[in-house]
């Protein structure tokens, strides 16, 4: 490779790395003279790169943003966590599965065989229920919640569970199992509320920018995690129960997920799990196909004799069958 180009990768490759670089450590680390610095620079530009020149003490150079997308330069680590984030782009529910595998084949073909192998041996598969499948998410429609959100201006949109138009200030935008949501207070109705993207309909203009206000709990997963759960953003299920079930701990917790498993012997463990009603958690806690001892509280073993009764009934079947 001739040196001026070699000179200019690394150039290029140096001003990626920070914001502002002062003309003279760039001449220092490039081995170069500051006027040849100045050549340079103006080569890049000519070849599309937007580097502009501060003035000051430390007068030099910062690579800003342009018009349109230059080539880039990533180093080894950076290349195969761009591959990852391209290949696993499919999960997050968003709309961008064919940009992302186009960027893939793109980026896979310059690597060198060594990072291009590493790529290759990685399969990722995204599975959703067949039976609720997540509807895709636009791009462009997850880029302007994202600008409300930064902008702190206030957001209108249809919903399409409700009427009429809401009015709410953005807080966060949050994927969770393949589905994308929209955090917000309601100024309407005074409270947060979590909205599914793919249900929003934004309208524009926006309104004017607000001073950002704390998710309850000041934790924006726990919060979502509680709605989700029913309750009010602590992250707590709103029944909760505790068995003893003849499994071994180390069974038992492998299946449980957020529960609290106790080892109590051999053969024994207890539970502590919770869900969104005393009827479902009785029912998931007949999943582990197991003895149960319910030690409380009594409205779980209410849930049980009631499930017991429906149970038998259904493998009585219908009468005269």
């Amino acid at each position: 490779m001739p040196k001026t180009s070699a000179r200019l990768l690394s150039l290029l490759s140096l001003l990626q790395a920070r914001r502002d670089w002062p003309g003279a450590l760039l001449a220092e680390r490039l081995g170069v003279s500051p006027r040849t610095v100045r050549r340079d620079v103006g080569r890049l530009r000519e070849l599309g790169y937007p580097v502009a020149a501060f003035k000051g003490p430390d007068g030099g150079y910062r690579l800003d943003a342009g018009t349109r997308l230059p080539p880039l330069l990533f180093d080894d680590g950076q290349a195969v966590a761009l591959a990852v984030a391209l290949r696993t782009a499919a999960a997050t529910g968003a709309a961008v599965r064919e940009d992302a595998a186009r960027a893939l084949a793109t980026v896979r073909q310059v690597m060198p065989a060594r990072l291009r192998h590493r790529v290759d041996t990685l399969r990722v598969t995204a599975v959703e229920p067949a039976a609720r499948p997540h509807p895709p998410v636009d791009g462009t429609l997850l880029m302007t919640l994202s600008a409300a959100v930064h902008a702190g201006e206030v957001l209108r949109f249809d919903y399409a569970s409700a009427s009429p138009p809401r009015r709410v200030e953005p807080h966060r935008l949050v994927s969770r199992d393949g589905r994308w949501y929209l955090v917000a207070f309601d100024l309407d109705r005074a409270d947060w509320r979590v909205f599914r993207a793919d249900r929003i309909t934004p309208r524009s203009p926006t309104g004017p920018r607000f001073a950002p206000r704390e998710v309850p709990g000041g934790d924006v997963a726990a919060f979502v995690t509680g709605r989700f759960r029913g309750a009010d953003g602590s992250g707590e299920w709103p029944c909760r129960g505790e068995v003893i079930l003849d499994l071994p701990a180390t069974t038992v917790a492998r299946h449980a997920h957020d529960a609290v498993v106790e080892e109590l012997g051999p053969g024994r463990c207890r539970l502590v799990t919770g869900s969104w009603s005393w009827t479902a958690l009785a029912a998931g806690i007949g999943r582990f196909d197991a003895a149960v001892e319910v030690v409380g509280p009594r409205e779980l073993k209410d849930a049980f004799a009631l499930l017991a009764h429906r149970y038998a009934r259904a493998a009585a079947g219908p009468p005269g069958a």
